[in-house]
């Protein structure tokens, strides 16, 4: 799981660090560079839907080793091609993989480890968040040693590779079991979380902070080096985010998991974003580091409401109906995140306008937040 983990991020982070590279190698409009950023969210929102329709067919760990393979495959192809479209279309493949297991793992923890859910969980977002924090910080510095951002982007295909190795084992071992247990495993059609209020709570608080993860993701090293630091700094600073998050990944399940409610988490990660946007807005460079360490503090909401989904379920069964609920209707709203951003730069030639469409996705992110903090289950609506 934690090999898993440590990949589901890289391919994005990378690319944002050397988006300015890409479009000029490959010669992208702002619009077009707006659509590639966005491309995680769309990919995270299609084939995430499906993942329990998979699952309830097929063996979860043979799922995902056709999805982890999908990552390695379309990181290399579209680092080799000259083409815009062919680029787009291997990065949705490589992103496809990482919507699969991104609504597995949730599922995986609650069956493996429904005890220490909240533990298992910090342990596999810190790792995520590793994950994220190395590609964001070295992608420029491979580029530049390699003399291409070829090489900065498709280095992430071998750790993608790697990560399969440990499930082609499960997989065989698990080739006919999945069929003998196609009876059991068809209980999540019971749950259905889009007839639920805490389902769509769920959801729209996780697409409201996937909408500022993906835009900080794709666009906080651009806003950097408009701020004058030079793309390895602006580089850093972006995986300064990450790694600051490293921590607070650790540490946020527990506490989601103890407090009888998240009211507080989501007030106090509501406040350290907002005081960060406009931080960024006002002075960019004068205090860079301090609007880095607030925007990792507030994105602590994505292991609070990973989190959340264990904690808002009583069985696997609802756990990855939740997740797959809350993350592919989170995703179609987080999909308008790195799209507006881009359309809005381009557009004002500035980074008011986008920041200002950050902290109104914040106010629709707090609003759901106070629904989803009272504790019950999925199952129960």
């Amino acid at each position: 799981m934690l090999l898993v983990a440590v990949n589901l991020r890289a391919v994005v982070t990378s690319l944002g660090a050397l988006l300015d590279e890409v479009r000029d190698g490959l010669g992208l409009s702002g619009a077009t560079a707006g659509l590639v950023t966005t491309l995680p969210t769309i990919a995270f929102a299609g084939l995430g839907a499906l993942t329990p329709w998979l699952v309830r067919r097929v063996a979860p760990a043979r799922v995902l080793v056709v999805a982890m393979s999908a990552l390695a495959v379309g990181q290399v192809l579209r680092v080799v091609t000259d083409s815009t479209w062919i680029f787009v279309l291997t990065s949705a493949l490589a992103l496809s993989g990482i919507a699969v297991a991104n609504i597995l793992l949730p599922m995986l923890v609650k069956q493996h480890f429904p005890h220490r859910t909240g533990l298992v969980t910090g342990a596999y977002t810190m790792a995520l968040t590793v994950g994220t924090t190395v590609a964001a910080a070295t992608a420029v510095p491979i580029a530049h040693a390699f003399g291409s951002w070829r090489a900065g982007l498709g280095i992430w295909a071998a750790m993608a590779a790697v990560a399969v190795l440990p499930w082609v084992p499960l997989a065989l071992r698990t080739r006919t079991g999945a069929r003998r247990t196609t009876p059991t495993t068809a209980a999540p059609t019971r749950v259905r979380p889009a007839r639920t209020r805490l389902g769509w709570a769920m959801a729209v608080y996780f697409g409201a902070q996937s909408l500022s993860g993906y835009a900080i993701m794709g666009w906080l090293a651009q806003l950097f080096r408009d701020a004058g630091y030079q793309p390895e700094s602006a580089g850093l600073l972006l995986a300064g985010v990450t790694a600051l998050g490293v921590p607070i990944a650790l540490l946020m399940p527990t506490l989601a998991g103890r407090l009888g409610s998240l009211r507080p988490l989501v007030l106090g990660l509501t406040t350290a974003s907002a005081l960060a946007y406009l931080g960024l807005a006002l002075a960019p460079h004068g205090a860079a580091l301090l609007w880095v360490a607030l925007l990792a503090v507030g994105q602590g909401a994505f292991p609070m409401i990973l989190t959340a989904i264990g904690l808002r379920a009583r069985t696997a069964e609802g756990t990855v109906a939740l997740s797959a609920f809350a993350q592919s209707t989170g995703y179609v709203i987080a999909a308008l995140g790195p799209l507006m951003v881009g359309i809005l730069y381009e557009a004002t030639g500035g980074w008011t306008a986008p920041i200002g469409f950050l902290l109104g996705a914040l106010a629709v992110q707090t609003t759901a937040g106070m629904a989803i903090a009272r504790p019950r289950y999925v199952e129960d609506e």
